[in-house]
């Protein structure tokens, strides 16, 4: 995901080197499990709404089936159109701890003649350090599924995620499917995608640092498979075709040159016998400056440029206006319909062209569109209006009304009814990448979120997405750093990637900001995390690039209006505020394994306990709330450390053997110390736990159809309600979970 670092209604209610030769996979078959945790209290687990958030890289409408679609997304699974409800359910939240690269959806294929099959290619990352993929398979359309781990890596938040459908079923039998990869060639499944082999006969050659296979769509009985390797000349084919499932060849007379370098997605339109192919420079959604629109007669051969603009003129304000083109959706209802997307076009906005007459004119719907995005403010930006939208790959014409078309976008999905009104279609579908989380003592929220992409947000409800959107006065793009006085809670501060300053302050518990009046010059390209002591009068600011780099953190003491270096703090290490005693603060330098103290607001800081777990930057240190000197460390495997003599000592904590993140909350009836919540392992199994004694024992509350992968980043209890818990993930949005009474 993602979206640039910047600058509801639900519409569809209603209805690496080449294995050419070699076995590929025959991984063991397992079924997803969907059982209740059997050692712990029954939790109800829901998002935190907000709305989107991330990029939808694809939307599949079910050719069969009216009223069900399909959704994938580059790091947050995928989901299945509730046509009822009104509302998207997710289909791969049971995937765990272990299997966070299966998170991103590479590709979802249906098919036409059993309308209960879905398949899902999975597989985040296609790099040396990720995991392989994996192929799910569902006869329920996804409230059930089998598991097929491939041998073979996918990358679906990775350049060219956007591109087409890479998984299909072959449109002569149902049995066979095939599969696309990145760096490993064609895939060949002929039991329903249980088993897996390289497929004899493509003729393009995979490596180890192309794109491979953009996209594979059915014309009538053929299959047509976009090529991204190749260089753009008339000597090197991008798009192939097969006729019988055995012979590939080299689609005759494609169009060439840069515009037509990489092919992006494909659509057949069975009246006219006619294919359409967008075309980019580049894989994107980034780095593409040209591109084009072809359609391929395929009973002919004959080939014609149907490009709605060409890139490359200029805006009014001078701007050049380059872009490539993106989706494709053909009206299965109209001969010679269709609707197209630009991509990656910043200078005068993406838009979405249509056409009715084969692409000899097209229309902007850009040009007539009224928004409505009172369901999900955020999408404004801080501006007046949303934009028409950026990274639109994802495009989609409903087969059994063709006026509502579905767009996707960095942030959200959009549709229509009418080809003008248009609002997000994004119930349900909830993508964000969660950084911090604060559950503040007193006022109207019980959360205050730091997100990628999106910055912070004050969620005054957390059924409804936040009335004020994005926290503007600036607004960000990702948060680095979110914090609150605990004495004075309604003094909040916030770090974050921006244009318009990298810090602000609110005195109204972070429903109002203003950027603090300077800041440190390393801020801009290196903002990091950010606390302020119990009582609101010390800031620290600590820098870390994108890169990794560290440096000095920085501190205020007239509210950012004026800063000095502190060299004896750790580099980039998170300053954490004592929760009672305003002269104290705490950093654990993961580099040493030390903790280091300061007991003049942060003046100085000197070293403490030592000898401890060291290496690993997710290490992560937390204060409980309405103590002093009462520190708990998380070590991932190491385990869970605390001290409470304010890190001269610390002792490990016996009843759990892996500590991800540990956050606090209200304490149960009866109890003296707040409950405790950790993402961690007490056996084999890493979870979300609750403790009510101390971290005596611990009492697992998620169970295995809720785990959302990736979950180590920030756990937190509401300091009001007693068992709610506010968890982040990596792609799924912020869940909360509440004891069913």
């Amino acid at each position: 995901m993602r979206t640039p670092r910047l600058s509801r209604r639900a519409v569809l209610a209603g209805t690496a080197a080449t294995v050419a030769a070699t076995a590929v996979s025959t991984a063991a078959v397992s079924p997803a499990v969907a059982a209740p945790a059997a050692d712990g209290p029954a939790y109800r687990w829901r998002n935190v709404v907000i709305g989107g958030t991330g990029f939808v890289t694809g939307v599949l409408f079910h050719p069969s089936v009216r009223g069900l679609a399909y959704a994938r997304t580059d790091i947050g699974g995928a989901y299945r159109w509730d046509d009822r409800a009104g509302r998207w359910t997710p289909l791969t939240d049971h995937l765990g701890w272990d299997d966070w690269n299966l998170l991103g959806v590479e590709a979802i294929a249906v098919d036409p003649a059993h309308p209960g099959r879905v398949y899902l290619a999975l597989g985040t990352y296609a790099q040396s350090w990720a995991g392989n993929g994996a192929v799910l398979r569902s006869e329920d359309r996804g409230a059930t599924w089998s598991r097929t781990d491939l041998d073979v890596k996918l990358g679906a938040n990775e350049d060219g995620r956007g591109a087409g459908e890479r998984l299909l079923v072959d449109p002569r039998d149902s049995d066979t499917l095939w599969l696309g990869t990145r760096h490993d060639g064609l895939l060949k499944s002929t039991d329903r995608g249980a088993t897996w082999a390289a497929a004899s006969g493509f003729p393009a050659k995979a490596s180890a640092s192309g794109q491979g296979v953009m996209f594979l769509v059915a014309a009538g009985r053929a299959v047509y498979a976009g090529w991204g390797d190749g260089d753009g000349t008339s000597g090197t084919a991008n798009l192939y075709r097969t006729a019988d499932g055995t012979a590939w060849e080299a689609v005759p007379g494609q169009p060439s040159g840069t515009a037509a370098k990489v092919p992006i997605r494909a659509a057949y339109d069975r009246h006219t016998r006619e294919l359409y192919v967008t075309y980019a420079n580049a894989p994107g959604p980034n780095g593409q400056s040209d591109g084009s629109v072809h359609k391929l007669r395929t009973a002919t051969g004959k080939w014609a440029d149907v490009t709605p603009v060409k890139p490359g003129g200029t805006t009014g304000d001078g701007s050049a206006d380059t872009f490539g083109y993106g989706g494709v959706a053909v009206d299965a209802r109209r001969p010679g319909t269709l609707a197209v997307s630009t991509n990656n076009r910043w200078a005068d906005v993406d838009t979405v062209y249509r056409t009715t007459n084969g692409g000899r004119s097209w229309t902007s719907l850009k040009d007539a569109a009224v928004f409505d995005v009172s369901e999900t403010p955020y999408l404004k930006w801080g501006d007046d209006k949303p934009k028409f939208g950026w990274w639109i790959q994802a495009l989609a014409v409903d087969p059994y009304d063709s006026k509502h078309i579905v767009y996707g976008t960095g942030a959200t999905l959009y549709g229509t009814r009418d080809l003008k009104r248009w609002a997000p279609q994004i119930r349900g579908l909830e993508e964000t990448a969660v950084r911090q989380l604060i559950s503040p003592p007193v006022g109207e929220a019980h959360l205050i979120s730091g997100l990628g992409d999106i910055g912070v947000m004050y969620h005054e409800r957390l059924t409804v997405s936040p009335a004020r959107g994005m926290a503007a006065n600036p607004v960000f793009g990702s948060a680095t750093g979110l914090a609150q006085a605990a004495a004075r809670p309604s003094y909040v501060v916030r770090a974050g990637w921006g244009d318009n300053g990298n810090g602000a302050c609110s005195n109204d518990g972070g429903q109002t900001w203003a950027p603090f009046e300077a800041q440190p010059d390393i801020a801009k390209d290196a903002p990091g995390p950010i606390a302020t002591n119990a009582d609101g009068s010390a800031l620290l600011w600590s820098f870390v690039h994108w890169d990794g780099t560290k440096y000095a953190a920085h501190r205020s003491t007239d509210n950012g209006t004026t800063w000095s270096e502190i060299s004896s703090f750790p580099k980039g290490a998170t300053p954490v505020a004592d929760p009672a005693d305003p002269t104290l603060f705490y950093a654990y330098d993961t580099d040493t394994g030390t903790l280091l103290a300061s007991t003049d607001s942060g003046l100085s800081f000197t070293a403490r306990a030592g000898g401890l777990p060291s290496g690993d930057a997710q290490f992560k240190l937390v204060a409980a709330p309405g103590r002093s000197g009462d520190l708990w460390l998380s070590v991932k495997w190491n385990g869970l450390y605390r001290s409470t003599d304010g890190g001269a000592s610390f002792s490990k904590v016996a009843s759990c053997w892996a500590s991800y993140t540990l956050g606090f909350g209200r304490a149960a009836d009866g109890a003296d110390y707040p409950a405790i919540y950790q993402v961690g392992s007490t056996d084999t199994i890493t979870a979300v736990y609750r403790s009510d004694d101390e971290a005596k024992t611990w009492t697992r509350i998620n169970d295995d159809a809720h785990q959302w992968g990736w979950t180590g980043e920030v756990v937190v209890g509401d300091p009001r309600v007693y068992g709610r818990v506010y968890l982040a993930t990596n792609g799924r949005g912020i869940q909360y979970g509440e004891p069913l009474r």
